[in-house]
């Protein structure tokens, strides 16, 4: 336990069934961090969890705008998801000596980590019923604890959250790529001077030999990718910046690059790029949905001589070759992107039946989680309050605490 800013920090460790059916087999660690104020009297405070966005993501490190407000009234445990962060992380480097690395990665997905979140709910309160938060992917996890485990649940709040409650992951894609290149479009009506920087990145890209200070090569692809934060509140002036000092000369600077491979690199949170699409998976295959649907949007095409445009949160087959983070799990990406048998996230039923209060932030324009499939969802929810609103970007958790403090309000009522 220490103490810093005000906030007692303590520290818990778990040890669970890797498969939660079979509780005798092989156990994985999770690890949570309890943030909680200084002062005695929050030691009686009941118990928040915050789930992270994702997948993938460790919990935050930093102190949050949104944890200030929470510490006020709970005690906050922020969940290292298995297999990122301190809970027996999966990375190229600890997944070499695992057999079968796809089914084990398998187990990893929303309805593993609600009973991981299970499992230290009764091991942190004594079987009494706590909140959670849920932002972006988070919110997805929150709606399949309502699912299949509400007797653990006090009070939700949801913030960019809202899953399809049947969509697969080519709706998801199919309704996400005109999202990105609106985003797109007002970005480049922002600057509108990068455009011209862009094209001749990607021009340059073909012709030189461009690399990471990994050493692997920056395709023109690969450079396609950074529009990933467009859909953050602050990401428009950061890609920005980074274009601004793109060439040195004729070729590309080496800050440049640097600061690329910062953003695309996916060494940190490998389980992301391999769960990404699994997420949607219910019943059926994914198949590398985003790869397939974006043919249906040439403006992608970077081999046209049009306007650049730069994609958003997708996944594709080549980030597992021309990545060295993910190089090694290649063929377990390939296996779980053909995996038929998922079983289901949610279960529509209950959820209509759902009596557990429920607050939802819905993010008007949104880029990273469908505006009319969240509303459709909330719609489906029983006692679910939505607050839907054009304020804030998918990060609006993060940038005021009043975004909190509403919804605290809105599930209270």
């Amino acid at each position: 336990m220490h103490r810093h800013s005000g906030l007692v920090f303590a520290e818990h460790t778990l040890a669970v069934p890797l498969i939660h059916g079979d509780p005798d087999g092989p156990r994985i660690e999770i690890f949570a961090r309890e943030v909680r104020e200084a002062d005695p009297a929050a030691e009686g405070r009941p118990f928040l969890l915050f789930l992270q966005g994702g997948p993938g993501h460790r919990a935050p490190r930093e102190l949050p705008v949104w944890l200030r407000r929470a510490a006020r009234d709970y005690r906050v445990v922020l969940l290292d998801q298995r297999g990122t962060g301190r809970s027996t992380p999966l990375t190229r480097q600890t997944l070499a000596g695992i057999g079968d690395p796809a089914a084990h990665l398998a187990r990893f997905r929303a309805d593993a980590i609600v009973a991981d979140a299970e499992l230290l709910r009764r091991h942190l309160t004594g079987d009494r019923p706590w909140s959670v938060l849920g932002q972006s992917f988070g919110g997805f996890c929150a709606v399949t604890y309502l699912s299949f485990a509400p007797e653990g649940l006090r009070e939700v709040v949801i913030t960019g959250g809202l899953p399809g409650l049947t969509a697969t992951a080519d709706d998801v894609y199919r309704a996400a790529y005109p999202r990105v290149l609106a985003q797109n479009e007002r970005y480049f009506a922002r600057y509108p001077e990068d455009e011209a920087i862009a094209r001749r990145v990607v021009d340059a890209l073909r012709e030189q030999d461009a690399r990471l200070p990994g050493g692997d090569r920056l395709t023109p692809h690969r450079f396609q990718t950074l529009g990933i934060g467009l859909g953050s509140a602050a990401r428009f002036d950061r890609l920005h910046h980074l274009l601004e000092e793109a060439f040195a000369g004729p070729e590309l600077s080496e800050v440049f690059l640097r600061r690329v491979d910062a953003v695309i690199s996916f060494a940190e949170d490998p389980l992301y790029a391999v769960l990404h699409e699994a997420i949607y998976g219910q019943g059926a295959a994914t198949g590398w949905a985003a790869q397939r649907v974006r043919a249906e949007f040439g403006a992608f095409d970077l081999d046209r001589d049009s306007p650049v445009r730069f994609t958003g949160e997708m996944i594709y087959p080549w980030h597992f070759t021309e990545d060295p983070a993910l190089a090694p799990l290649a063929g377990a990406a390939d296996r779980i992107a053909g995996k038929a048998d998922w079983p289901a996230l949610y279960d529509p039923a209950r959820l209509a039946a759902n009596e557990v209060p429920v607050a939802a932030a819905i993010y008007h324009d949104d880029m990273y989680v469908d505006r009319d499939m969240s509303l459709a969802t909330a719609a489906a929810i029983g006692n679910l309050r939505p607050w839907i609103t054009n304020e804030y970007a998918h990060d609006g958790l993060g940038r005021e605490e009043r975004v909190l403090d509403r919804l605290l309000t809105m599930v209270r009522e």
